[in-house]
């Protein structure tokens, strides 16, 4: 495995970090494709046997127990100090006022139960999952600061927003002394490039690291175009992402084949080379529902595009609407 720093920060981090979105009880919340306790530890295991230190979840996902699934996983399969944990606060997580956001209330009441989940005392990377219009970022900043002065997260991360928004952010907490962000989860892959225009520029300047979800586009970018999984039939998310694109980005999914069939590599493999060809970014957040799946990204690592490579899996992009902040 190949570690990277994260950031400007001394904390060093694989350079795949395992998305836990995937483990969860598929009963609860609203992802029903999701693993439930049995079918996920072999994965996380997998993960920590191949040398992945770097594990993101979040208190959302699948109403907190993917967070239960990870920390029970992590505390038999290693020890807690060899492992750096990402979660995150901001989705609903119970109906009625004061249920989620990023207000003061919120973000104390959510670490706490995060980490009763997680079964451990404290987080290295504490995220906030969304922008909160709602709510004054001076408030935010201020309880994300006080979190990590209690010792209860070691960094603070964003997620995705309007690059704007988190230069803002990131002046306030300057302006006030404030913990800064040191890392930024976007949504980046060979679909969606976008980011490209003003986040990654920003974040490249400022030395934030930059963890991208979804850097197979749920998926996509590893099979045929009209190819349907368990996943992508009840993933109703998916669909704001890549309805209204279909065209364009069916020509870049054959060109990944294309790549991929001469190189005579899975385009998983090559899908991800490509994100990780970009200096910005730290560690891309990989799921894996089946060993395959884990073993591609890991062989990624190894996979060096050549600049006519890239060329050619860029060339049929064509500008998309700005989509994955909702």
């Amino acid at each position: 495995m190949k570690y990277v720093k994260l950031g400007r920060t001394g904390l060093d981090v694989s350079r795949l970090c395992l998305g836990c979105m995937t483990y969860g009880d598929p009963k609860r919340g609203n992802h029903e494709w999701t693993l439930d306790e049995d079918a996920s530890r072999p994965l996380i295991r997998q993960a920590v046997e191949a040398g992945i230190n770097f594990f993101d979840t979040a208190n959302g996902y699948s109403d907190g127990t993917s967070e239960e699934i990870v920390g029970r996983a992590l505390k038999e399969f290693t020890r807690r100090e060899e492992v750096v944990i990402a979660t995150k606060v901001f989705l609903p997580m119970r109906p009625g006022p004061n249920g989620g956001g990023l207000s003061r209330k919120a973000i104390l009441q959510e670490i706490d139960a995060s980490l009763r989940r997680l079964g451990t005392d404290y987080v290295d990377l504490y995220q906030i999952h969304r922008f909160d219009p709602q709510t004054p970022i001076e408030e935010t900043l201020e309880a994300l600061h006080d979190v990590v002065k209690a010792g209860k997260a070691r960094y603070i991360g964003a997620s995705s927003m309007y690059a704007w928004q988190f230069a803002t952010m990131l002046h306030t907490a300057e302006a006030n002394g404030w913990t800064r962000f040191v890392t930024m989860q976007n949504y980046v892959n060979l679909l969606y490039r976008e980011e490209e225009r003003e986040m990654l520029p920003l974040c490249e300047a400022e030395g934030i690291a930059v963890m991208p979800w979804s850097p197979l586009a749920r998926g996509r970018l590893t099979r045929d175009w009209d190819e349907a999984t368990d996943r992508s039939r009840t993933d109703n998310f998916a669909h704001t992402l890549y309805d209204r694109t279909a065209g364009a980005d069916r020509k870049v999914v054959e060109t990944v084949a294309e790549v991929a069939s001469e190189r005579g590599i899975p385009r998983a493999q090559v899908a991800l080379a490509w994100v990780l060809a970009k200096p910005v970014v730290s560690s891309p957040i990989v799921g894996a529902s089946k060993p395959q799946h884990l073993q591609d990204a890991l062989s990624a690592l190894d996979v060096a595009l050549t600049e006519e490579e890239i060329a050619r899996l860029e060339a049929p992009y064509v500008p998309h609407a700005v989509v994955g902040f909702g």
